[in-house]
């Protein structure tokens, strides 16, 4: 994925502009785990990725009739440690797998915080962002992945 596509640079206001839906609508999103804005000085700043999948996440929830549950759950079809590969001793110990089916990113794993990776960043989180726009906002020129 080019980097450009994931720098943050939009504030909250010019994102809430762009998708014409209050600010108070994006930080519901994030509160409940379906959008992970880069922060710089306290501030949330949005990437042109994160505009494409709030835009599907409009269209899933005006045009399709669903609601942030339906949402948080078509997100855990894909369970991380398929996506991850990973092992049967890492299974063990994940908080992903003993708490199936709440999503990783809520979760915070151990090999997120030994990684230091944030979510926005995580290969699970862009997997499951894009698989859903791919699948259910097949119009907004997400790359196939």
């Amino acid at each position: 994925m080019e980097p450009e596509r994931q720098k943050a640079l939009y504030p909250i206001g010019i994102v809430a502009e762009l998708l014409n839906i209050h600010p108070r609508t994006l930080r519901i999103y994030e509160q409940e785990g379906l959008i992970k804005p880069a922060r710089r000085g306290g501030k949330r700043f949005y990437s042109n990725i994160d505009l494409q999948w709030l835009r599907c996440l409009r269209k899933l929830l005006t045009d399709e009739g669903l609601n942030i549950a339906g949402i948080k759950k078509l997100l855990t079809i894909a369970p991380c440690w398929s996506i991850r590969d990973c092992d049967e001793e890492t299974r063990k110990q994940c908080p992903a797998i003993l708490n199936f089916p709440v999503p990783c990113w809520e979760l915070k794993p151990r090999c997120c915080k030994d990684s230091d990776l944030a979510c926005s960043d995580c290969e699970v989180y862009r997997h499951k962002m894009d698989r859903v726009i791919m699948l259910k906002c097949p119009d907004s020129g997400v790359e196939k992945t």
